[in-house]
């Protein structure tokens, strides 16, 4: 009997082993980067900037922000220089979001392009790890031929910023399992802007809506409430709900208006870094208004279109709880 529990053991012993020697051995699933240099052209730059500033909201990630004020304005003159996280979200680990400038010694000056889109829609860095898929390379993997090569020729026009930052140092077993997430994009083709349901279906993707609007537990999406809202974010002293987004009329979005929807987007366009208030627990938002308000007023009715499609899900949000730090 000894005997048999003692082989058992050793089996159980050589089988974690063997799984752990796979998660560490394992490579995250790549493509070779591709062999292109982004022509740079005056749609692409407006593109590409819209996509950067607005849409995708790639500088609220990579560049410094006051969270001490309303919507956390970027600070000016760190556009794309790169942030670390604060550990009060609760990530697992210490996350930054690297400079993604053209500067060479800090930034990704020494990247090629195909490198940098491989990295923005296969989430494979320029040295071949997995980027840890805050950056959200799981929606970008949607995202069109035409807007990433438009979104590498505006971040190929960004001043340089000398910024040094860390790397990403993910907590065991986290850093092994990341490896699973990546994926080959291949080739995207471009959603035809006059069929809104399925032009606010790519917006509402590459703008990571669901990622913020969707409950989650340990960092694991609850995809049966996709869009439901709940989703905590605390940052400093404060801490805010994602809201239901989904058609429900009582808790969520279901008794509002195209009007209603878009005004709530272009009513903060006449907010800016320079005169947004002080932030307080009463109005504290993660939500990047200072960049989606700049949303073409057609792109915020094609999302609108497409979250009606949602299933309505019951779910009653407090965005703003009453909330003591520590408690």
């Amino acid at each position: 009997m000894k005997r048999t529990i003692l082989t058992v053991l050793g089996l159980a012993a050589l089988t974690a082993g063997g799984i752990l020697a796979y998660l560490v051995l394992r490579k995250p699933a790549k493509a070779p980067a591709l062999a292109i240099k982004v022509e740079i052209t005056p749609a692409r730059l407006e593109r590409g900037k819209y996509l950067f500033d607005v849409v995708a909201d790639c500088a609220g990630c990579h560049s410094q922000r006051d969270f001490t004020r309303f919507a956390g304005p970027i600070v000016h003159g760190t556009e794309g220089q790169g942030f670390v996280f604060p550990p009060e979200l609760g990530f697992p680990g210490t996350i930054v979001a690297p400079n993604i400038t053209p500067d060479v010694e800090t930034g990704i000056g020494s990247w090629t392009d195909g490198e940098k889109i491989r990295a923005i829609r296969d989430g494979v860095s320029k040295d071949g790890k997995a980027l840890f898929p805050l950056m959200p390379y799981e929606y970008f993997r949607s995202m069109s031929d035409e807007d990433v090569y438009s979104l590498v020729a505006y971040m190929n026009t960004l001043p340089p910023r000398r910024n040094r930052l860390g790397r990403t140092e993910l907590n065991f077993p986290v850093n092994l399992l990341i490896k699973g997430v990546p994926r080959p994009a291949g080739s995207v083709a471009h959603p035809d802007r006059g069929d809104r349901m399925a032009y606010g279906k790519y917006l509402t993707t590459i703008a990571t809506c669901g990622e913020c609007h969707t409950p989650a537990e340990g960092g694991k999406r609850n995809s049966d409430m996709a869009f439901a809202g709940g989703r905590e974010f605390r940052i400093g002293p404060y801490l805010v709900n994602s809201a239901n987004m989904t058609p429900d009329r009582d808790t969520g979005i279901g008794a509002w208006t195209q009007e209603r929807f878009v005004s709530k987007f272009t009513g903060y366009r006449n907010l800016s870094g320079d005169n947004v208030p002080k932030a307080s627990q009463a109005n504290f938002t993660v939500m990047p208004w200072l960049a989606l308000s700049r949303m073409e007023d057609e792109d915020i009715k094609a999302i609108y279109a497409y979250l009606r499609t949602a299933p309505a899900k019951v779910n009653s949000v407090t965005v703003h709880p009453e909330y003591v730090p520590g408690q």
